[in-house]
C-alpha cells in the first residue's frame, strides 16, 4: 500500500547531486550499516502504530500525505541538510525558497510582496500578527469563534488583547456582531478565517474589506487550510467571492502542508507590503526588503529553518503548477465535490443530521437524535463502530449555542454536541465516497441512530 517506486528515482537523483562534489578530497564515511538496518527496522515496526493517513478509508482529521515529488525531493535535500536561516547555509534552497513564494504570492495576486516559509501556520500567524501590533500597539485583535486557538494564544504571547467574534449558522463570522465590536473602538487587527479547521468554513472576506475601509483596522486572512482553493473550479458563489477579496487583505497565511503536498511542517507567511521588513532586526539599509537579494533570515522570526522544505516546495511546484485547471486544482475540485457527494447522501437520510453546508472539503454531521446528549453518545459509537471497520472518522465538539438556529426540535441538554467530521483533503476521496457511505450506512444502526 505504501508507495516505493520512486525509491529508484531518489537514488539515481542522489547519484547526480553527488557529482557536484566530486573535485573534494575524499574522507571516512563508514557506518555500521547491519546496525542501521536493525534500527530502521524497529522504527518501522513502531510506525506501525498509526492509522492509515495516506489511505483514502482515512477521512478524519486534516492529514493529507505529501506528493512522491515532495517527499523525495525533501529526502534529497537531507544529504546536505540545508538551513534557510542564512544564505551561506543554504545558496540554493534559499532561491528555491524565494521563487516557490513568489509563486504562492500569485495566487492571490501579489508580485510586490515580503514572505518565506515557516514551520507551520501557528508560526506563520503568530509573525503576522507580530506586525500587526508593531503597527497597531496597544489595540485588540478579533477573530470569529470559529477560528483557530492560534490566535488567541499568540495574542496572549504577544501581549495583545484578543477577543472572539460571535458566528452565524454556517460557522461563518458574524458581520452585525463584527461592527458592534468595532464600534466600541480600539481595534487594531481583525482575523478572516478562509476555512476554519472545524467545518471548512470562510468568513465573508468582501464584507469585512469593505468593512475596513471604514474603521481603518488592518486585516489578516487565516489561509492556512483553506487558501489553495482559490484555484478550485466548483466553490459555491459566496465562498468564491471570499477568495476574490484575497488580494485585498494586508497579511495571509497558508499551510503547503495541508493542501500544498508537503511534509510537515511548511507554513508560508505573506505581507502585502514589504515595507513591513523594517520591523525585523537586520544589518541591512531599509531597501533591502524590496531588493531581489534578499537574505531570508533577516525577514524571519525563526532562526534554523529546513532548507528541505523549500526544495520539496519548489519541486512540487515545478510538476504542478499554480494555475487554473492545472493537475493541481483539479485535485482540489475533486476533493469538493467529494465533500458535497458524501453531504448530499448524509443530508438525504433521517438517520442523520447535518447543520452547515460543506464550502471546502469538511463534512460534519451527526447520527439523529432527540438531545443533545443522545447525539453525543451516538456520534462516540458510530466513530468507534466505523474505526472497527477501518473506515477513520474525526470528531468536532460543536456549540450548542450555534446548533440551537438549525435544529429547533433538538433538546440542548449541554452546552456542546459532539459531531462527526470528515476531511475529504485526498483526490482519491472523489472515487471512494461510496465505499465511505457504504461504511457509514452499515454502522448507522450500530451507533443507535433512529431510521
Amino acid at each position: 500500500m505504501l508507495e516505493s517506486a520512486t525509491i529508484g528515482i531518489l537514488g539515481k537523483a542522489l547519484g547526480r547531486l553527488d557529482a557536484g562534489f566530486t573535485g573534494l578530497p575524499d574522507f571516512d564515511q563508514n557506518y555500521d550499516l547491519e546496525r542501521i538496518e536493525a534500527v530502521l527496522m524497529e522504527v518501522a515496526e513502531l510506525m506501525q502504530d498509526n492509522y492509515p493517513y495516506f489511505h483514502p478509508n482515512y477521512a478524519g482529521q486534516m492529514l493529507k500525505p505529501p506528493h512522491p515529488i515532495a517527499r523525495l525531493a525533501y529526502m534529497l535535500a537531507l544529504w546536505l541538510n540545508p538551513n534557510n536561516h542564512a544564505l551561506d547555509g543554504g545558496r540554493a534552497s534559499s532561491q528555491l525558497e524565494k521563487e516557490s513564494v513568489a509563486r504562492i504570492a500569485q495566487l492571490f495576486g501579489w508580485e510586490r510582496f515580503l514572505g518565506h516559509l515557516t514551520g507551520g501556520g501557528t508560526m506563520a500567524n503568530l509573525e503576522a500578527l507580530w506586525i500587526a501590533r508593531q503597527l497597531a500597539p496597544g489595540k485588540k485583535v478579533l477573530a470569529s469563534e470559529q477560528a483557530h486557538n492560534t490566535h488567541a494564544r499568540v495574542s496572549e504571547v504577544l501581549g495583545v488583547s484578543f477577543q472572539s467574534v460571535p458566528c452565524d449558522a454556517a460557522a461563518r463570522m458574524e458581520l452585525d456582531s463584527l461592527r458592534s465590536l468595532l464600534d466600541e473602538g480600539d481595534v487594531g487587527t481583525v482575523v478572516a478565517t478562509i476555512g476554519a479547521t472545524g467545518t471548512g468554513a470562510v468568513d465573508p472576506l468582501s464584507e469585512i474589506v469593505e468593512l475596513r475601509e471604514r474603521y481603518g483596522f488592518r486585516l489578516h486572512a487565516d489561509a492556512a487550510y483553506g487558501g489553495y482553493f482559490i484555484l478550485a473550479d466548483n466553490l459555491d458563489r459566496e465562498t468564491a467571492k471570499a477568495f476574490e477579496a484575497l488580494s485585498e487583505v494586508d497579511s495571509i497565511v497558508i499551510d503547503p502542508h495541508k493542501h500544498g503536498l508537503q511534509p510537515y511542517g511548511c507554513g508560508c507567511v505573506l505581507f502585502r507590503d514589504p515595507e513591513v521588513g523594517r520591523y525585523y532586526k537586520h544589518d541591512s539599509p531599509y531597501t533591502y526588503f524590496t531588493s531581489s537579494d534578499l537574505h531570508l533570515g533577516e525577514i524571519s522570526l525563526e532562526c534554523s529553518r529546513a532548507g528541505a522544505s523549500a526544495v520539496a516546495l519548489w519541486a512540487t511546484l515545478r510538476l504542478l503548477p499554480l494555475v487554473e485547471n492545472g493537475e493541481f486544482a483539479r485535485g482540489l475540485s475533486r476533493s469538493r465535490a467529494a465533500a458535497l457527494d458524501l453531504y448530499e447522501r448524509i443530508r438525504s437520510d433521517a438517520r442523520f443530521r447535518t447543520f452547515v453546508r460543506p464550502e471546502l472539503d469538511i463534512v460534519v454531521w451527526t447520527p439523529a437524535g432527540r438531545t443533545a446528549g443522545e447525539i453525543s453518545e451516538r456520534s462516540a459509537s458510530m466513530f468507534r463502530a466505523a474505526a472497527a471497520e477501518d473506515l477513520h472518522l474525526a470528531t468536532l465538539r460543536y456549540p450548542a449555542s450555534l446548533l440551537r438556529r438549525t435544529w429547533d426540535d433538538v433538546d440542548f441538554d449541554q452546552d456542546s454536541v459532539l459531531c462527526l467530521r470528515s476531511c475529504l483533503m485526498k483526490p482519491e476521496h472523489y472515487d471512494w465516497v461510496g465505499r465511505i457511505w457504504s461504511v457509514l450506512d452499515q454502522v448507522a444502526d450500530l451507533g443507535g441512530a433512529e431510521r
